[in-house]
């Protein structure tokens, strides 16, 4: 895409895998999910576009006509993602049964339904004898006020997207864990979002251990597409206005099927005139405006000459927004020529399918992780119109006071992350083991051996750790803001992010000892510094032993030890790429901010790093660590001197 720079560039094989059905009609990740079909708690966590929908259309039949459960509610966030559960006939692909919902238990619909609330229709079904019901969360907390939850006995309550179910000040989140806890219901949970949340849980590690858990991964899902070849991450930088020369326009390609997300007014980014006067600007942009037809699409006429069509979902009018979305769903998902570009606000974020869509752009950086998972995968549907999928975000970049430089360079280190954290899902997964003195045999596919890994115990509390929550707990150490700032400006101690890790493994898990949180913290930093540099045949050669590339070195993967790992800096391959494209001046700037912004230890850090002290101590036979020395790990050796010698008194008496 012009203009813009990647940090991410991932090709997969086009296996055809996860398109491909079986003898049930079920493709692959489908299938996956339906040989857990008899757990009554399932958690299914795979990407956009894998089928989520349809394999609860599987599961929720069998236990309908299999497994005694008399009744299924599905819930989703909004009522236009409730077209994805619409009927539909497996039987014809052979599957036992069709999917069916009744049309006054299906309360996403835009008809007026029977009765005169969604609450009342919700207690109605509740009351009859109908199996299905279709509902937004909102819909599913108000009912569950007027509706006891011994009533959901022997029935399938699933919920779409259930991230939005997190552990934090959440009602959907308070009425599943009644559910849960006071009825012998069956529990359906699926998520597109890789991670459990912007560092909030969905379900406590105790209430989660109860699910049975079905992982489909985005390289999966990617890796098995018959069309989609590679996927690019990429970031703008522009000054002013979004809507000025060299910001929007530099990287719109009309000729490419498009989804632009306006910024919010709340926003640094928004331009304050209104989103409606923003969209007429893109209108602008794109070329002249000809027309609006009976679909509501805007019709414009490009400057070379062609004619675009524009869904405009920032309009609210409600009669606007209901031909719209109708045509969208019903036209735009099959009909290739039906819309070219997308313009959108809130919408067109999750549960929304435009397989066409080449490209995702957004406007400034948004700080939920999921939010930009949810994105991302508005475009990496499969489709034949596509071999290369690109998201790109524009973001501001420092220009101006020094606080606004601080607060987009914040931005700028807050975007690496998400890129990494994206690269972490896009990258196959690994099983790293420790390799033993003398052995030299081959890893087994999927396999890394590193010297110096710890041996973890089968059964043990760390092995359900490092199996289960590896993801997130990278994804809480990647967007610590002070392993960001240390790592950004190249010159952090590698002690120094080890502390770090160490610190937000302890908060996760309090009741770990030091060895053990260790053990996890050299699982993590592996898992970080592999995926987001995997291993790679030396110069495109044929060697059967791939290598990790370090810096500018290439090193064996059956060389690779603990210690190497633990020298490398995820951060800094991105920061390279971003300074070798970004205007010289803006990157000075950003270098400014980032020196200005020296580590401030905490009493946890100094702790935390007093046995590094104390083994420096003893290489140099007592020596001190000194202010001016100009060897990094010293001159941080003696901010822990420093902060001991200040703080001496304190610890005195312990």
């Amino acid at each position: 895409m012009k203009n813009t720079i990647n940090l991410v560039n991932s090709t997969y094989a086009q296996t055809g895998t996860s398109t491909k059905t079986n003898e049930l009609g079920m493709r692959e990740m489908q299938a996956r999910a339906f040989e857990k079909r008899n757990a009554p708690k399932l958690l299914i966590k795979a990407p956009p576009a894998s089928g989520k929908s349809r394999a609860l259309m599987f599961i929720a039949l069998d236990k309908l006509h299999n497994q005694g459960i008399k009744k299924a509610i599905i819930a989703v966030p909004e009522k236009s993602i409730g077209a994805s559960f619409r009927n539909t006939e497996l039987s014809k692909f052979g599957f036992f049964a069709d999917w069916k919902v009744d049309s006054r238990n299906n309360l996403c619909l835009d008809d007026k339904i029977e009765d005169s609330g969604k609450v009342a229709a919700f207690e109605r079904f509740m009351e009859s004898d109908d199996r299905v019901l279709l509902c937004t969360h909102a819909t599913l907390r108000f009912a569950f006020e007027k509706v006891s939850t011994d009533k959901f006995n022997n029935c399938l309550l699933a919920i779409d997207e259930f991230h939005h179910a997190s552990t934090c000040d959440n009602r959907l989140g308070d009425l599943l864990r009644d559910v849960i806890k006071n009825s012998n219901a069956h529990i359906i949970a699926m998520t597109g979002s890789y991670f459990r949340g912007d560092n909030v849980p969905i379900l406590t590690p105790e209430d989660e251990n109860n699910f049975e858990k079905i992982t489909y991964t985005y390289y999966e899902q990617l890796n098995g597409y018959t069309y989609l070849k590679s996927l690019g991450i990429g970031y703008h930088f522009y000054t002013g206005s979004y809507l000025s020369k060299g910001a929007l326009d530099a990287v719109l390609d009309t000729s490419k099927k498009t989804i632009i997300h306006i910024p919010n007014v709340n926003s640094k980014e928004s331009t304050q005139q209104g989103k409606h006067e923003e969209v007429s600007h893109i209108f602008n942009i794109l070329g002249d405006w000809q027309e609006k037809d009976k679909d509501e699409i805007d019709i414009i006429k490009s400057r070379d000459g062609k004619i675009l069509r524009v869904a405009n979902l920032v309009d609210d009018d409600p009669k606007h927004r209901e031909i719209l979305s109708k045509y969208l769903s019903k036209v735009a998902q099959d009909d290739i020529n039906a819309v070219d570009i997308i313009i959108a606000l809130n919408m067109a974020k999750e549960g929304f399918d435009w397989p066409f869509c080449e490209h995702a752009l957004t406007i400034g950086y948004r700080s939920s992780l999921t939010e930009i998972v949810q994105i991302i995968g508005r475009c990496t549907r499969d489709s034949l119109n596509k071999t290369k999928a690109q998201f790109t975000n524009l973001i501001v970049s420092p220009n101006g006071t020094r606080d606004e430089v601080v607060v987009a360079t914040n931005d700028l280190l807050k975007a690496i992350t998400a890129s990494l954290l994206m690269e972490q899902v896009l990258a196959p997964e690994f099983k790293f083991t420790p390799r033993e003195i003398g052995d030299n045999t081959p890893a087994k596919p999927g396999e890394i051996k590193i010297k110096g890994l710890p041996k973890v115990k089968e059964g043990s509390k760390i092995k359900k750790i490092i199996e289960n929550d590896l993801h997130d707990l990278t994804a809480k150490t990647l967007q610590d803001s002070k392993i960001q700032q240390a790592s950004a400006r190249g010159d952090s101690d590698p002690e120094y992010i080890k502390a770090r890790e160490s610190i937000i493994i302890r908060q996760q898990y309090p009741d770990l000892n030091d060895d053990e949180v260790e053990i996890v913290r050299k699982y993590i930093h592996a898992q970080m510094v592999i995926k987001t540099n995997p291993p790679q045949p030396k110069n495109n050669s044929t060697e059967d032993d791939p290598f990790l590339r370090v810096g500018n070195k290439f090193i064996n993967i059956n060389e690779i030890d603990i210690n190497l790992i633990d020298s490398i800096n995820p951060f800094s391959q991105s920061f390279e790429v971003i300074s070798r494209q970004v205007d010289a001046d803006i990157f000075k700037q950003i270098k400014l901010a980032l020196d200005s912004s020296k580590i401030e230890l905490s009493e946890a850090e100094v702790l935390e790093l007093i046995p590094e002290l104390m083994a420096f101590l003893e290489a140099n036979d007592g020596r001190p660590p000194e202010a001016n020395s100009t060897d990094k790990h010293e001159k941080l050796m003696y901010q822990i001197f420093a902060w001991l010698s200040k703080n001496h008194s304190k610890y005195e008496d312990k």
